[in-house]
């Protein structure tokens, strides 16, 4: 869909794997009283007096409630009694059995409001902690996770810093509360690796926050305390590769090498180092050594001939490649990558034939879009057209995808009328395609048309009243526009969106939403706060500020602006927010 589509429109799925917890304890056996022949007996119990302490009546049904739950697969219902059960009898086991059922309900919400209460019943046990830390990666909330990690780090459990923090910048986490939460542990960390491992994960940091200085005196060191630390070298070749010192890069490669020969990322670092210096031969002859260590490997000359792409060195990878055609069973990405080598050097008919050889999988798409592509930057729309028409006949199973594809190309070259008369002609020739219907929808709703759009998506929910995605697109659509007669309508569509996917981010952002347009701020903050911990974007920040403001919670509602201002490059509802509450401000 179009980038510019708001979030839950986009509908953001968040499936949760089941966590490798090992398995539940023995559950309760079911009660019956009988003599030595085994009749049934009345129950000897009857005129008891009440338990007033310890397990009693209430405690057992609740209890055995959710043991039945979780054998039926009921896994939430389960999560829910057991939550309760520790509210009654405070036992850390109780709330591990909670997480265990909560990771298998699809329900992020529940599985980190159980793993809370375990880690509050248990606070010196090592399992919660791991379960919010990995939570908290998941929806992004990388200061949170940090938090976590350093927690267990102080209890003995393995570092690995610096790996943690290269993952948080990769998916371009805000290093400044990350490095507001190491720097002040630093003199808190144990001695020796993990001093060592927390040091150059302070250095990536201070690096990616623009403190360059610092991070090569804290390199500079480490050079000096622990020269035979693998992890220093190879920290220092790429932020040298960062700053485009090449020369520098190449060294730190090969004294990396020297403490760690059999480390393959030395190598490549030391080819694309001898690369971007123009040493294509002294490149291949390092990478040809790593491919005679590593026979048959396919993934590393993959790996290699992205390399070499990336770095316009486009024979050395074609070498690479053509050796892998000549298996029974190519890799699709070989393909992919012998098409972008074909295509860098001109031979667009080449190219568009490797592209065709990928078959279905995670490159198919990819590989239609970029022969697309490219034929349209060749002036060859009619043959681009053409291509995805054939594709669509060739692969039954992907015609939603290629018509999509070619939908959003065709606008991206302007051709609106076209665009909207493919998707048109296709729904006539498919009128149920519910991807199709869902594509016109959003693109009705972009040009302010909401008769068609509801249109569009009231017949997807005809044929399917279970698509989570179509309910939540117009309940939150009929929230945004503040209908105020259809208000209770898409809070109706909107909880049944919730109760098909509930720990989904987008659906909580609408609940909370349409709670207050309909006057329900109170009930609308905890919707919000839960979505923005599992989906920090601009949107659902701008309505968490909102909500706070009406609330008269000033401060906080300043704080998470400061905050959003911060983290967001494109931030066009905040903007607008600012536009129409400019006391927002402080």
């Amino acid at each position: 869909m179009p980038a510019a589509l708001p979030t839950r429109l986009r509908f953001l799925s968040t499936r949760l794997a089941p966590l490798a917890l090992a398995a539940l304890l023995a559950g309760c056996q079911a009660l019956s009283v009988v003599d030595g022949t085994g009749d049934r007996q009345d129950d000897p119990m009857a005129g008891a007096p009440p338990i007033t302490r310890g397990l009693d009546a209430a405690g057992l049904a609740a209890l055995l409630t959710a043991e039945l739950a979780g054998q039926r697969g009921d896994y939430r219902r389960a999560a829910l009694g057991y939550l309760e059960a520790t509210e009654r009898y405070a036992t850390p086991t109780l709330a591990e059995r909670a997480a265990l059922a909560a990771s298998f309900s699809n329900d992020s919400e529940l599985l980190a409001q159980a793993a809370d209460r375990w880690q509050t019943l248990a606070p010196d046990a090592e399992a919660p902690s791991r379960l919010l830390a990995g939570l908290a990666v998941q929806r992004g909330d990388w200061p949170e996770a940090l938090s976590q990690r350093l927690t267990l780090i102080e209890r003995g459990s393995e570092s690995d810093l610096t790996a943690f923090i290269e993952a948080a910048l990769a998916e371009n986490a805000n290093p400044a509360p990350l490095l507001a939460l190491l720097r002040p542990w630093l003199p808190r960390a144990p001695q020796g690796a993990v001093r060592q491992d927390a040091e150059l994960a302070t250095a990536l940091l201070e690096v990616s926050a623009g403190d360059t200085l610092a991070a090569e005196r804290r390199l500079s060191r480490l050079s000096d305390s622990a020269p035979a630390l693998p992890a220093l070298w190879l920290t220092r070749s790429r932020l040298a590769q960062e700053r485009g010192d090449h020369r520098d890069a190449r060294d730190a490669a090969r004294r990396g090498l020297a403490v760690a020969p059999d480390d393959a990322r030395f190598i490549l670092l030391l080819a694309q180092s001898e690369l971007r210096l123009g040493n294509v031969a002294a490149a291949e002859a390092s990478t040809d050594a790593l491919l005679e260590n590593h026979d048959g490997n396919e993934e590393l000359r993959l790996a290699l001939a992205r390399l070499y792409l990336e770095e316009h060195a486009t024979e050395a990878a074609r070498r690479l490649l053509l050796p892998l055609i000549d298996d029974a069973e190519t890799p699709p990405l070989a393909f992919l990558l012998l098409g972008a080598t074909a295509e860098a050097e001109d031979e667009v008919d080449n190219a568009l034939l490797y592209y065709r050889q990928v078959v279905p999988g995670p490159e198919f798409l990819p590989a239609r879009l970029r022969a697309a592509e490219m034929l349209i930057e060749d002036e060859r729309l009619l043959d681009a057209r053409a291509f995805l028409r054939i594709e669509r006949l060739r692969h039954e199973t992907h015609f939603a995808d290629l018509v999509t594809l070619e939908v959003e190309l065709l606008e991206r070259e302007g051709l609106v009328n076209e665009a909207n008369a493919l998707l048109d002609r296709e729904l006539d020739r498919t009128p149920n395609d519910e991807q199709l219907l869902y594509l016109r929808a959003m693109r009705a709703w972009e040009s302010g048309d909401l008769e068609a759009m509801e249109r569009d998506l009231g017949r997807v929910i005809e044929r399917n009243p279970d698509n989570a995605m179509a309910l939540n697109a117009l309940g939150y659509t009929l929230a945004d526009l503040n209908i105020s007669e259809r208000l209770d309508e898409a809070r109706e569509m909107i909880e049944r969106a919730h109760e098909l996917d509930p720990g989904n981010p987008a659906i909580l952002d609408s609940l909370g939403w349409v709670h207050y347009r309909l006057g329900e701020p109170e009930r609308a903050l905890p919707w919000l706060e839960r979505a923005y911990a599992l989906m920090p974007d601009q949107e659902v920040a701008a309505h968490l500020i909102e909500v706070l403001w009406a609330l008269e919670r000033r401060v906080e509602a300043r704080e998470r602006l400061v905050e959003a201002l911060e983290r967001f490059d494109e931030r066009q509802l905040i903007d607008a927010l600012l536009q129409r509450i400019p006391e927002l401000l402080p």
